[in-house]
């Protein structure tokens, strides 16, 4: 893969040999954005409430929280492609339905397991990016359960919650970086969560291409890569002083 330096022209960056994200539920990174969604997993089977719903962007916990929850319970992941056998069947199983405002889902059989959700017969966890008013959803019975349910809502608040992020992210790469490096690209970055796991990746792989370790230098590479795929300008606070 070719990817364009700002200063030096193209550069070749080693392959995505790929890792495996740690969804421990020990390893889940607690903040005030995400407190009340957590709490309410660990809830379970105390929910008072048969269908609970978990909205965030991409990277914001959502599939680590899915994976709790699938443990605790012993959920079944209903998939498109299954939702119609879950649906048929009589069982009581726990269900985890991830990606509900962008998979196709059959809505008659969707229809089918919330009911038998807000019936008491199973618990039923749905996660989306969207806030249910935007899921594409053509049913107004689908609709109007859907929105009967709790919705718990993951998002980074603040600077501290950012850099734990960063620090998660890295370890499950199993890699090291100084805290000073976290300090200098939090200020500096798009506020997402999303943001977060594209500069981890990024800087994962100019450090590769470079055989070093992550500085603020590739930290700062990797935020002009990220800026100029945004189309943004530099922000006021550029500061690309090399610690090198």
């Amino acid at each position: 893969m070719t990817m364009l330096h700002p200063e030096h022209g193209p550069r070749q960056l080693p392959l995505d040999l790929g890792h495996e994200p740690s969804h421990a539920e020990g390893d889940f990174l607690v903040g005030a954005g995400n407190s009340l969604a957590h709490a309410r997993v660990l809830a379970w089977p105390h929910w008072p409430d048969g269908v609970t719903v978990l909205i965030g962007p991409a990277a914001s916990g959502k599939s680590h929280l899915a994976r709790i929850f699938s443990e605790r319970a012993n959920a079944v992941s209903v998939t498109p492609d299954a939702i119609a056998s879950v649906a048929s069947g009589a069982g009581q199983d726990a269900l985890l339905i991830e990606d509900v405002d962008r998979l196709d889902y059959d809505e008659h059989h969707l229809f089918h397991l919330l009911n038998q959700a807000m019936r008491g017969t199973r618990t039923l966890l749905l996660t989306a990016r969207e806030e249910v008013a935007n899921w594409p959803l053509e049913t107004d019975d689908v609709r109007s359960r859907i929105r009967r349910a709790p919705v718990f809502r993951l998002a980074i608040t603040d600077d501290i919650e950012l850099s734990q992020m960063f620090v998660k992210l890295f370890g499950d790469r199993q890699i090291k970086v100084d805290p000073k490096v976290i300090g200098y690209v939090v200020p500096r970055m798009e506020r997402s969560s999303e943001e977060a796991a594209s500069l981890v990746e990024l800087m994962d792989r100019l450090a590769l291409a470079k055989g070093s370790a992550i500085t603020r230098t590739i930290a700062s590479e990797a935020l002009a890569l990220r800026r100029q795929a945004h189309g943004h300008d530099r922000p006021q606070n550029w500061d690309a002083e090399s610690d090198e």
